[in-house]
């Protein structure tokens, strides 16, 4: 199902710059400038601590530059709260009301006080249809898999109909077979709407499978940039084949990359 989109709603993704950012914890200083280009999927990858989610936060306005600026689609949002950002966010945690319903919990995303038109109501219906929620409208979370929870969160980002959308490694408890279903998922969601995706983590076989641009992080800053196709056929950098442990990637794994190029 492809989703309905209310009149004057973005189309498309927007690119996001972060343009020399400076951000610290304490004296571990973190520089940024790196650019993710509009409407791909975008693997931010690197070892723990060298800024993934700070990267992730700093875009959100969850974290404020010290120097730098944050643009989207060319505007300095530097300043901006994060509500006034064309930004969703997904988390590991996946934020649900636990007195709210699964249509409840996706109807903040239209309004937070759920004072929500026909228009909304419709929106709604599409976006839990379409994460695969269907005749689980009026469940708590409590009654929800883990998978589905997330799916939940999910399906609320697609009613904010944000071109941007960050995710901050939302499966990584989930079993393998479940995580390569919400990838899958958010892959095809991504076809039928094609946001700007900033996807962190730690799994070379999450990023292989749904990345189609790879940012490395390293130190505290950006180490490489470039087409994940690239980045997994053995072309990557010498501080990301390191990193994943390996040589280069088989041709099943290739084919796999080219797909989403």
């Amino acid at each position: 199902m492809t989703l309905a989109k209310a009149d004057g709603m973005i189309e498309d993704g927007t690119a996001v710059r972060l343009e020399n950012v400076s951000f610290s914890y304490g004296d571990a200083p973190l520089v940024f400038d790196v650019g993710f280009a509009a409407s791909k999927i975008t693997a931010v990858m690197g070892p723990s601590g060298s800024g993934k989610s700070t990267l992730l936060n700093l875009v959100a306005g969850f974290e404020m530059p010290r120097s730098g600026r944050v643009l989207i689609g060319g505007i300095d949002v530097s300043a901006q709260p994060p509500s006034a950002r064309p930004v969703s966010m997904v988390f590991q945690e996946n934020n649900l009301f636990a007195h709210l319903s699964v249509e409840q919990n996706v109807g903040l995303g239209r309004s937070p006080s759920l004072r929500l038109s026909d228009a909304d109501r419709v929106l709604i219906a599409g976006a839990i249809e379409r994460t695969g929620l269907a005749g689980k409208e009026k469940r708590l979370p409590r009654e929800l898999s883990g998978g589905e929870r997330q799916r939940v969160a999910l399906a609320r980002v697609l009613v904010r109909d944000r071109p941007v959308l960050l995710l901050d490694e939302p499966f990584a408890s989930l079993g393998p077979a479940l995580r390569d279903d919400m990838l899958d998922l958010v892959a095809g969601v991504h076809a039928d709407r094609p946001m700007t995706v900033l996807f962190v983590t730690h799994q070379p076989e999450d990023a292989r499978r749904i990345g189609q641009n790879v940012v490395f992080l390293d130190n505290g800053s950006v180490a490489a940039t470039g087409a994940a196709a690239d980045f997994f056929a053995g072309a990557g950098p010498e501080v990301f084949q390191r990193y994943i442990g390996a040589g280069p990637i088989g041709a099943g794994s290739q084919d796999i990359a080219r797909k989403r190029t």
